[in-house]
């Protein structure tokens, strides 16, 4: 029987003099679009871990010294495909956590993603794909009073 993958959503930004500013990547393995850094929790990983590993993987940056932050949103969602990766899943679990940098030019990784960008709440919001990731933005963007 197929189950999920633990896996978290890791809503990354930066304070510059023009405000809060967020990082989003452009998605190129398994579908095209924009979202934030995510990915999977890797067995006896903590989340925390897996937010730190899965941000540096994806981008080369590293969170400042205690700006790591659980959020109380989490959900499932199911693959609208079978995954050549993921055969034995069939959807992913998330858990969304915040993440602040300094602002820097991310490295992504090229083979889940082909750029990244950093921009404003309204930008983010337009920009990224799926109505769960644009909820967890919402959720961070208000507890960072904005």
């Amino acid at each position: 029987m197929k189950k999920y993958r633990k896996a978290v959503f890791i809503v990354t930004y930066a304070r510059t003099k023009r405000g809060i500013e967020y990082l989003i990547l452009k998605r190129q393995l398994h579908w095209k679009g924009w979202e934030f850094p995510k990915g999977g929790i890797q067995i006896l990983e903590r989340k925390k871990t897996a937010v730190k590993r899965e941000l540096f993987e994806e981008t080369r940056l590293n969170p400042k010294f205690g700006k790591i932050k659980k959020h109380n949103y989490s959900g499932k969602y199911k693959y609208s495909k079978v995954l050549e990766d993921r055969v034995n899943f069939k959807g992913q679990t998330f858990s969304l956590y915040s993440v602040e940098v300094k602002k820097a030019r991310a490295k992504v990784d090229n083979y889940e993603h082909s750029g990244s960008k950093w921009v404003d709440f309204k930008q983010a919001q337009k920009l990224l794909k799926w109505p769960n990731q644009k909820k967890a933005l919402g959720i961070v963007n208000r507890s960072l009073g904005q």
